[in-house]
């Protein structure tokens, strides 16, 4: 899915002729922090509630209170995670589209693009989520799905987590089944971390999981 195809209509773009109050009724009105300001069709920038909060004089037109606005934007054939990936760099609750001669085209905003995520990322599919620790260099994708489909299941969908100040890595794995004991061993066996569970299991059975577990390492 890329940026053109997450467009949504809800929210309308400002002129640099609008005053800051209405550009503040605007985001109490479509629940959003920033907005799109356009001069003509082009993209002047983004106002945020934040520094039009700053300003002594509202009555004041945009172009008159700022000189100059910050200018995040993603393009038409941007990717979904790079267009996410911008929102979060920017920490923007919507992120302006323009074409390739920088054009304005429309506006993402994140609850419409979080929405979007989570019913094309296999996220309300019926399944286990196993979240796996291992280092960077042990990394391997393939051994992953191998060891998941040993235990006649498959991999929904995907989704790595690393720090910059750490050698390991998270991987956090959707899976197509609620029970994920088998999994969980073999994972174990090949001396996978496991950080967490969330599968059919109720408390008292994954408690009882947890120290067979445990016995049965002390034991070796």
């Amino acid at each position: 899915m890329i940026a053109i195809d997450l467009i949504t209509d809800e929210i309308p773009p400002l002129m640099h002729s609008d005053t800051g109050e209405k550009a503040l009724n605007w985001m109490e009105e479509f629940k959003v922090s920033h907005l799109p300001v356009l001069k003509s069709s082009n993209f002047v920038g983004v106002v945020s509630e934040s520094i039009l909060l700053d300003q002594a004089d509202l009555s004041l037109t945009l172009d008159k209170l700022f000189q100059h606005l910050p200018r995040p934007f993603a393009n038409v054939g941007d990717h979904i995670y790079q267009v996410l990936a911008r929102i979060s760099e920017y920490r923007l609750s919507l992120i302006p589209i323009l074409d390739n001669d920088e054009k304005y085209v429309g506006c993402a905003g994140v609850h419409h693009l979080l929405t979007l995520v989570a019913n094309t990322g296999s996220i309300k599919e019926v399944g286990g989520i196993l979240v796996v620790e291992m280092s960077k260099s042990d990394y391997s994708m393939a051994q992953i799905g191998q060891i998941v489909e040993s235990n006649d299941a498959k991999i929904l969908s995907s989704y790595i987590m690393s720090s910059s100040d750490s050698t390991n890595i998270e991987v956090t794995l959707k899976i197509n089944t609620l029970e994920l004991d088998r999994i969980i061993r073999t994972f174990e066996r090949y001396d996978y971390v496991i950080k967490a569970s969330f599968q059919k299991s109720r408390y008292g059975e994954d408690l009882q999981f947890r120290y067979d577990a445990l016995i049965n390492y002390l034991n070796l």
